[in-house]
């Protein structure tokens, strides 16, 4: 959700579905995402809504159907099986007369808390942020409140709550965004909801009426914009018995490398407020003296292009994954971006762990495993020596706009202070480091492709790295207008938008002195838009 909004005029309209338009000449436009989920036409920001019920899982999303850029916003609506393969749906949710649709979630009420269905056949209830345009243009702080809606068809068709909006604004401009899950212990529905620069929590009983009950984030975390889109999680540490509560927050401006990004909490959570762990808390004030940014923050991502994540509700027991997928764009630019028919993609869905190293609490993330499907042509390496100098070809990479890349290397850096893998085509080259003596993760997109449209764009963007005897893992996603790269088996990650002027087709590696590859695959990605 934006810090800044605009004055809109509200625009209440019947059922809006994109315009017929075929699948090859939709995903053949210039910058198209090949394996990421992106609207047919128009604007789209915010995952909203994450949910999975029978076998489905929902992508809800703010979308603006008259526009590429920002505007009134609806919540857009996707299906998928696999996380994979997408299936647009009709627009869900439509502004009326509280206001615009901005983010929020949705549960599956399976004890029929709200009334709205049944025991037998549960209500989806969706949790969201009315903004009221016309209170905001007079002055009012009171703009943003609380509304719900439920849907008997999974997902399909929605009716909101007649007695909208379920929680007023107390007087508070920035009053949004409300993630709200089952507290098993309490029994109580729990929703975390963005305020200003803080979380404030609050439960209920049946989804429509709503007590708070505590804060979290004066002085703690960054602090450099709006805080926006929270998720409190409920985590148990890799190996062992222990669980934890994280709380994912997304914060506009104050990014570790510019713009929109976000952090994340590790603590306990009482059914009313959220506490952060001593261990962790000693993580952010370690973080503000030895991360590049010099922020007393902890990121989930350090790219540029990964902001308002959530994870997916209701993910079966038996499952046990906490699934997320997050905005692949940034606010410093994502309405200027060089794409004409739509605007925005997602991340692809990651599964999120916590571990424990010593004291140090670290939320990694992974690509879903189910990626490999698309997998084709794929090629090994296996120990081969690189010298320092001149640059080597690692690898060919496709040229064609219809597929992607995903690499997976490990490399052995214990003669070497300095890699680099270059991705080029006759004009440009997007450059990954490694610096193994300052100890981090350097992407620079200077020379990356079209980078005009605004003054920061053409960036250098840096993450810490955590180097063990000289080994490094990489796991990376190259999409047509996009690069993710997950290092150290995800405890270090990094997501950027890229515009080539046409696809990188090389693969270059470059070290200062000589680099062991220990294993490389290298494999194609079909396109998930294929008939």
């Amino acid at each position: 959700m934006r810090k800044t909004v605009l004055a809109l005029c509200l625009a209440v309209s019947s059922t809006i579905v994109p315009n017929a338009l075929a699948v090859d000449d939709l995903y053949q436009e210039p910058h198209r995402p090949q394996f990421h989920f992106t609207p047919e036409q128009q604007w789209m920001n915010d995952p909203n809504g994450m949910v999975y019920l029978d076998g489905e899982y929902h992508l809800f999303y703010q979308y603006n159907p008259y526009s590429n850029i920002w505007g009134p916003m609806h919540w857009g609506h996707a299906i998928s099986k696999d996380l994979v393969h997408w299936e647009q749906q009709p627009i869900a949710l439509y502004p009326d007369q509280h206001g615009t649709i901005f983010s929020g979630s949705a549960v599956v009420d399976w004890n029929n808390t709200s009334g709205f269905g049944s025991k037998d056949k549960p209500a989806m209830v969706a949790i969201y942020t009315y903004h009221d345009h016309l209170q905001e243009n007079f002055g009012s702080d009171t703009f943003q409140s609380q509304g719900i809606a439920y849907s008997l068809d999974n997902g399909r068709t929605w009716t909101k709550y007649d007695g909208n909006p379920v929680l007023k604004s107390p007087d508070i401009r920035d009053f949004r965004d409300p993630k709200v899950s089952w507290h098993e212990d309490s029994e109580r529905w729990v929703m975390s909801l963005a305020v200003k620069d803080k979380i404030s929590f609050y439960t209920s009983t049946d989804l429509k009426n709503w007590q708070h009950t505590g804060d979290f984030g004066q002085g703690i975390g960054a602090h450099g914009g709006v805080w926006e889109c929270p998720d409190l999680i409920k985590m148990r540490v890799n190996g062992s018995d222990e669980e934890k509560y994280v709380l994912l927050v997304s914060i506009n401006p104050g990014g570790p490398n510019g713009g929109s990004a976000t952090q994340y909490f590790v603590g306990d959570f009482d059914g009313k407020t959220f506490k952060l762990d001593p261990a962790f808390n000693q993580q952010l004030m370690a973080a503000e003296h030895s991360s590049p940014s010099k922020q007393a923050a902890v990121w989930l991502d350090y790219g540029t292009d990964n902001y308002a994540g959530v994870t997916w509700s209701d993910v079966p027991q038996q499952d046990g994954r906490h699934l997320f997928i997050g905005w692949m764009s940034n606010w410093q630019y994502a309405n200027k971006v060089p794409t004409q028919r739509w605007r925005s993609a997602m991340t692809i869905a990651r599964q999120l762990e916590l571990e424990k190293r010593g004291n140090s609490y670290i939320v990694s993330s992974q690509p879903v495993a189910s990626l490999s499907s698309l997998a084709t042509d794929a090629k090994m390496v296996r120990n081969s020596s690189v010298k320092g100098g001149q640059p080597i070809e690692l690898v060919k990479l496709t040229k064609s706009t219809e597929l992607g890349e995903h690499i997976k290397l490990e490399l052995d850096l214990k003669q070497s202070k300095l890699v680099e893998l270059s991705f080029e085509n006759a004009k440009h080259s997007l450059k990954l480091k490694i610096d193994a003596v300052a100890g981090q993760l350097i992407l620079d997109r200077t020379n990356a492709g079209i980078a005009d449209f605004e003054s920061g764009f053409a960036s250098v963007q840096r993450a810490p790295l955590d180097i063990k005897a000289g080994a490094v893992q990489l796991e990376i996603f190259l999409d047509t207008s996009s690069i993710e790269v997950f290092a150290d088996n995800g405890r270090t990650v990094m997501t950027s938008v890229v515009f080539p002027g046409a696809p990188y087709s090389q693969l270059k590696l470059s070290t200062d002195s000589a680099v062991n590859i220990q294993h490389a695959a290298i494999a194609q990605l079909r396109s998930i838009w294929q008939k």
